[in-house]
């Protein structure tokens, strides 16, 4: 398991991150997600060693993490840090040599994890001379060359068009598959509810909301059913006792149930409208999740 415990780091006045506290455990996928300057990418570099926390700290497996620990780990930063001149096979790699690997193994490792991310048929190529989307997935295969410990990835989906988001997520499915922790921030809100175990929401430097999405979506009191009736307008809704209407459709909307009140007697309210094209419950999704935690 991956531990972030109490991080705390300040710029000058600027608070980045403020006691800072989440587990990613192995085998799982967790998002990392908050508005811009809410102190991912700051995280992320201290679990990397680029920056150092003015308190707490990073273990692995129970332990505190120190160089070699580091080594075993893969990550991708939101800056490209590829050598643009370099062909794509060789700096995969030479990034494979600095984590430890032989020559021999390192070769395989590139052309192994260059065929999965899709980009074999470009490995004899500048990376300058590639497309952004395809330049993204060489950073992911830097990534993932020396068969990493645990994957910590900072908006690896930029640039992807939907091919390429169909390719890495099925990536990031089978490393968690393997055993391999993977934490990642993304701004793409549906992306990370599909894809993720469970998210772990910061803002201004604070961790405010974690947990598995369904446990987060339970976390809201109201009861919301969609409701969509063949009649030719919804003024029907505002019929139906017991229910609060929060959104309208051409023909039909979202209601909020009063507390006593179930969903059948909704059910059996509408159908005196007309016939029932669409009946429902509503689960927040993550983004309502993100706007009401964040106060936007």
């Amino acid at each position: 398991m991956l531990e972030l415990v109490g991080l705390s780091r300040q710029f000058g006045d600027v608070v980045a991150l403020d006691d800072v506290s989440f587990s990613v455990p192995e085998g799982e996928i967790v998002g990392f997600v908050g508005p811009n300057g809410a102190g991912k990418t700051t995280a992320m570099r201290i679990v990397l060693g680029v920056l150092a926390p003015d308190r707490g700290e990073v273990r692995w497996r129970g332990r505190t993490v120190d160089f070699q620990t580091r080594r075993r780990f893969g990550y991708m930063p939101e800056e490209r840090g590829l050598y643009p001149k370099m062909r794509v096979l060789d700096q995969l790699v030479y990034l494979a040599r600095l984590h430890g690997l032989d020559r021999d193994t390192a070769r395989r490792q590139g052309e192994r994890t260059a065929e999965l991310l899709g980009i074999a048929e470009r490995a004899r190529d500048r990376t300058e001379t590639l497309s952004l989307g395809n330049q993204q997935r060489v950073q992911l295969a830097a990534a993932l060359v020396h068969r990493p410990d645990a994957l910590v990835l900072d908006e690896p989906f930029g640039g992807l068009d939907p091919v390429g988001v169909d390719v890495l997520s099925g990536v990031l499915r089978g490393q968690a598959e393997s055993g391999v922790p993977v934490v990642f921030s993304s701004h793409q809100l549906e992306l990370v509810e599909r894809l993720c175990d469970s998210i772990v929401l910061i803002h201004r430097g604070r961790v405010v909301a974690a947990g598995r999405i369904d446990q987060l979506r339970a976390s809201d009191s109201r009861r919301l059913v969609r409701i969509e009736v063949g009649a030719p307008n919804a003024l029907w809704l505002d019929r139906l006792p017991g229910v609060r209407v929060v959104e309208r459709f051409p023909d039909g909307g979202v209601v909020e149930l009063d507390d006593g009140v179930r969903e059948g007697d909704v059910l059996d309210g509408a159908r005196s409208a007309g016939e029932i094209r669409h009946f429902s419950v509503v689960r927040r999704t993550l983004s309502e999740i993100f706007r009401e935690v964040v106060g936007s």
